[in-house]
């Protein structure tokens, strides 16, 4: 069993910079990503990269401001989110897979099997 916990979350300005952790417990995992949910909003893909390897992929929306890492010591996935700006509203959650077949993008939300709690980022002045 592979358990995820996020954490990082608040209340920031539009500008400001904030980063999410996530800490991964249990058997290796494959990739890990981000997703998120705004409010009335069905959950998007942010960013995900292999556990070990250094592809990365972004949504759109993101790229240039936020970067996904990851710290395989301490079995935990990161997102650091920079010139947040208050469309970054959301519950962010922290995804990840054991196993990852290569057949679809890492953004494809159904290939994550596992997923975290959530944590809370709003953006307001």
């Amino acid at each position: 069993q592979v358990q995820l916990v996020e954490s990082g979350g608040g209340l920031v300005r539009p500008g400001d910079s904030l980063r999410l952790s996530c800490a991964a417990s249990g058997r290796t995992l494959s990739i890990a990503g981000w997703f998120r949910q705004a409010p009335g909003k069905q959950r998007e893909f942010v960013a995900a990269t292999y556990w070990r390897g250094s592809n990365t992929a972004y949504a759109d929306s993101v790229r240039g401001r936020f970067i996904i890492s990851r710290d395989n010591a301490k079995n935990t996935l990161y997102l650091q989110m920079n010139s947040v700006s208050p469309d970054d509203t959301a519950v962010y959650y922290c995804a990840a897979a054991t196993h990852y077949s290569g057949v679809y993008t890492l953004k494809v939300e159904h290939q994550y099997d596992i997923w975290g709690q959530g944590t809370q980022v709003t953006v307001s002045s």
